[in-house]
């Protein structure tokens, strides 16, 4: 790895933050500091004892999971420990044998790990290609599958920051009688209607499942999960990441309740991340001549892994804490520079950048 600049190391935390997931600048909200002190003194536990079938399950869990389905629109929700967990969950409990599994290149980690851990066949598809996922089910039907589609994407890609045609790919699996599984981490209370993501129009349709990171925007820590309530049944009966894993703290179930809350009552801050994001965006392409992604996500291609990594060491230097992004978590030749975007910063901080 070293020999290659691919040697990954951990850093602490330094300087103005170009990294962060913390969009929002919801980490350190006082609202979550002051709600997470109350249950404490109420005398909600730090610890859930157990898994959620066992003495896990907390009024706290069960409260967040009404509220999250509520919010976003959906019959039901679950909530999981981590997006990881939720993502690799949900794709290797759903989907099932005899089944197909589409998913995208440049889709999460996670789901390419629960698709080679799954059941169902799989067929990775090109980025955002409709007609190669539609290829891929049509071939697939022709030579004799006969179980259920799932197709798997994000809803803004983490490391490109772009989105997936979520309306054609709703419009697809209906045409093609299959699931439809978003992963909205990055858009969860940055986009769509009163902060509910990119798929919020989509959520509550019997085909959708959606996840909603609570460790981005929301700030906290965690995944949810919303789907029609026989999918949720059936991913807490035959779900073994969800069955087997201690349950998140119920602490952190009251966090993202109130962060939930923070999103309804404070759009401000989604208006002032999406005037960053414009400024930010318009700076890229003044500077550098390209065409930035658009969202709070803008890569910097680099391709050279030890060049990308040192620039991120010199930005670092003059305190701006920015990080290179490297293989496998992009194709080889693609390494490239993450400025995310959050309210932890001004725009006259990203002009001096």
């Amino acid at each position: 790895f070293a020999r290659e600049s691919r040697l990954r190391l951990l850093m602490p935390r330094a300087g103005l933050d170009f990294a962060s997931n913390d969009y929002l600048g919801l980490a350190t909200s006082q609202r979550l500091v002051c709600a997470v002190t109350e249950a404490l003194a109420a005398g909600t536990p730090v610890g859930s004892t157990g898994s959620r079938l066992q003495r896990g399950n907390t009024l706290e869990h069960e409260q967040l999971e009404t509220v999250a389905a509520h919010f976003f629109g959906a019959e039901r929700a679950l909530f999981f420990g981590s997006g990881y967990v939720a993502n690799f969950a949900v794709l290797t409990t759903l989907p099932q044998l005899g089944d197909l599994l589409v998913f995208d290149t440049r889709a999460h980690p996670s789901m390419h790990a629960a698709a080679h851990a799954g059941f169902a066949q799989i067929s990775e598809v090109p980025h955002n290609d409709l007609d190669a996922i539609e290829g891929a089910i049509r071939d697939w039907r022709s030579s004799g599958g006969i179980g259920h589609v799932w197709i798997a994407v994000e809803s803004l890609y983490g490391m490109d920051g772009d989105q997936a045609p979520l309306q054609d790919l709703a419009s697809l699996s209906d045409r093609r009688d299959a699931f439809l599984f978003i992963d909205d981490a990055h858009a969860t209370g940055v986009y769509g209607l009163n902060g509910r993501g990119l798929a919020h129009d989509l959520e509550g349709r019997e085909n959708v499942v959606v996840l909603h990171a609570c460790g981005k925007a929301l700030g906290c820590s965690g995944a949810l999960v919303t789907a029609p309530n026989v999918l949720c049944e059936f991913l807490v009966n035959r779900c073994r990441p969800f069955i087997y894993a201690t349950a998140p703290s119920p602490l952190i179930a009251v966090a993202v309740t109130e962060a939930l809350a923070i999103i309804r009552d404070e759009p401000q801050r989604r208006d002032k991340l999406m005037e960053l994001v414009e400024f930010a965006n318009g700076q890229i392409q003044k500077r550098f001549g390209f065409e930035p992604s658009g969202s709070q996500i803008i890569p910097l291609h680099i391709g050279d892994n030890s060049r990308a990594v040192a620039i991120a060491a010199i930005l670092r230097a003059r305190g701006y804490d920015l990080r290179g992004v490297l293989p496998p978590s992009v194709p080889d030749g693609k390494a490239h520079l993450r400025i995310s975007l959050t309210l932890n910063v001004s725009q006259v901080q990203v002009s001096n950048m």
